[in-house]
């Protein structure tokens, strides 16, 4: 099978009340984690790719992994760059073989946003590639993406109707009070979504693709892995599972999982390591990192997302 964009992903997902899952991707174990997890589940997927993925693995490898795993896994599989900063980064996936991506003007004024994701959008259609954009601004930090508490902003759904309509873009991500990293929120303070601002959004952008940020729930059962390994993590604090699973039935139809995964992957890579410090095969440690991304996925997919069985 080869790549798909999300556009049909999307449709199935919103008619069917469930979402799409958004996987960071950095090296081959995770790539073979989360497709390994989805091919059994028969459940569609998106793997994306940063700006420091791309630096870290080079574009030309993480390509050619997830086409390996087209080969071995017999599901949709859209490719998608992650919080694209400018015009020259989303023509440079496009260029190079991603079926979508995403611009995040977000940080620019309401007309700047527009004009530079119109741009994008332009290019993208073109080439038969689909757009992401974002309104409004999530707080946390994810590789160049780094936002102050102080500085987020919900999305205004008076704003939505307006903005898809100029830019033409194929999905929003929106600001309900995601987070992005695993420290999302301080001790002590209760995760909230704002169902009342999905659903306005909702009601002016009938049967439109909507997307979450920063969603990843911070499985405590990792943490707690980490910690007794040598790590601290005991301020991290995600969003609960509960609140997402609500989200997938309704307009949501993607919602992105990035944290949950280093941390699954770091919890592997620890707790062997720590057990046994001599060891120095990193198929040894880099095996049971790959396991637990599995793991997660599988649980995100049957449990939060609904998308199993959904290919």
């Amino acid at each position: 099978m080869a790549l798909v964009t999300t556009k049909e992903m999307f449709k199935k997902a919103y008619d069917g009340h469930y979402a799409i899952g958004a996987f960071n991707v950095n090296n081959m174990e995770i790539v073979q984690g989360i497709t390994e997890a989805a091919g059994e589940l028969n459940s569609p997927i998106i793997l994306q790719v940063s700006a420091g993925a791309r630096k870290y693995a080079q574009h030309e490898y993480l390509v050619h992994l997830v086409k390996a795993a087209l080969e071995l896994n017999d599901i949709p599989i859209a490719l998608h760059l992650d919080h694209g900063a400018d015009f020259d980064i989303c023509k440079s996936c496009i260029d190079g073989g991603f079926t979508s991506v995403m611009i995040d003007a977000s940080h620019y004024s309401f007309d700047e946003n527009i004009a530079i994701t119109k741009k994008v959008v332009e290019y993208a259609h073109d080439k038969g590639v689909v757009v992401e954009a974002e309104l409004g601004k999530l707080a946390g930090i994810e590789d160049d993406v780094k936002v102050a508490s102080d500085d987020a902003q919900y999305t205004q759904p008076d704003e939505v109707e307006e903005f898809v309509d100029r830019t033409g873009v194929d999905s929003l991500a929106i600001a309900i009070g995601t987070s992005h990293g695993a420290f999302k929120f301080k001790p002590g303070q209760k995760p909230q979504l704002r169902f009342d601002i999905l659903e306005e959004i909702s009601n002016k952008l009938p049967n439109f693709p909507i997307v979450l940020h920063g969603a990843s729930s911070v499985s405590q059962e990792y943490v707690k892995i980490i910690q007794a390994n040598g790590g601290n993590l005991a301020d991290a604090i995600g969003i609960p599972e509960d609140m997402l699973r609500e989200a997938a039935r309704s307009a949501v139809c993607k919602i992105n999982i990035d944290s949950d995964l280093r941390l699954a992957m770091t919890a592997g890579i620890r707790e062997v390591m720590w057990n046994d410090p001599a060891k120095f095969d990193p198929r040894e440690y880099l095996k049971v990192g790959r396991q637990y991304v599995k793991e997660v996925v599988a649980h995100k997919i049957t449990e939060v997302l609904g998308s199993n069985g959904k290919a």
